[in-house]
């Protein structure tokens, strides 16, 4: 019979999260800046006043109009950073266009965000306010 070894204790907050946040929260997909004198590269800088959260969002789109690459960088919740993550792990691959049909339910979803933090998903609409800032680099 093997010892039980003690489980891994979550701190308050991480329990009221569901794993897909926390994941993405603890482990942020696409963490920095691009550069930004790049012709290419598009960044956009949003913030929203009633929660304090402030996202700036970075794409590098190809010849052909696809975004290669996509950085965040977000001072907020761990719903709102877990949002950021998301989203740009959903535009690589996508035409700025295709980027823009993306929801804040859709990531709300995916998040299983309860209701009381839907507002951090709509850190996609700031995304999209970054996504046409970017886009006028083309």
């Amino acid at each position: 019979r093997s010892p039980r070894l003690p489980a891994r204790e979550l701190s308050a907050p991480a329990r009221l999260y569901h794993k897909k946040v926390v994941d993405h929260y603890e482990n942020p997909r696409n963490v920095g800046s691009l550069d930004k004198t790049s012709k290419n590269v598009g960044t956009g800088l949003v913030g929203a006043p009633a929660c304090g959260d402030v996202m700036k969002l970075q794409i590098q789109v190809d010849e052909k109009g696809k975004i290669v690459d996509a950085r965040f960088k977000t001072f907020g919740c761990g719903s709102a950073i877990a949002s950021s993550s998301l989203a740009t792990e959903w535009v690589k691959g996508k035409t700025v266009e295709e980027a823009l049909t993306i929801k804040n339910t859709d990531i709300a979803k995916e998040l299983c965000l309860p209701p009381v933090k839907l507002h951090c998903s709509r850190k996609e609409g700031m995304r999209n306010i970054s996504l046409n800032s970017s886009m006028e680099v083309y």
